[in-house]
């Protein structure tokens, strides 16, 4: 199972609020309307808390600034999406979720990347 994990940093005219509500109520659909033609097997937005909910714990750390928020998403594996890219549909979604990710991620602090899970317990 392939896992693609994408640290999102709102765009600077949105407050965390109008960012997350925006990324749960209007994104969120959108994804779920596309899922099969990507072939998304699941996916979870985590909402971050007030900065200062984990102030301490990044200060401890000396930690940068926290997220706005994390999305995962699960596909079956790189053989399985490469060949869904190839059809029209597939790129047609994921161009319209990138042209919508524009409106409310700060594309170039967020960042992303695709990994494997390894169950630790």
């Amino acid at each position: 199972m392939l896992k693609l994990t994408f640290a999102l940093i709102r765009q600077p005219h949105l407050t965390r609020e109008a960012f997350q509500a925006y990324w749960h109520g209007h994104h969120a659909p959108l994804v779920a309307s596309v899922r099969e033609v990507l072939g998304i097997r699941r996916y979870v937005q985590m909402h971050s808390l007030p900065q200062e909910m984990s102030a301490g714990l990044r200060d401890s750390r000396g930690a940068p600034a926290d997220y706005d928020g994390v999305a995962l998403l699960w596909y079956d594996g790189l053989d399985d999406l490469a060949r869904r890219m190839d059809d029209p549909a597939a790129r047609d979604a994921a161009r319209m979720l990138l042209e919508d990710e524009k409106l409310f991620i700060d594309h170039a602090g967020s960042p992303l990347w695709w990994g494997e899970e390894k169950l630790i317990f």
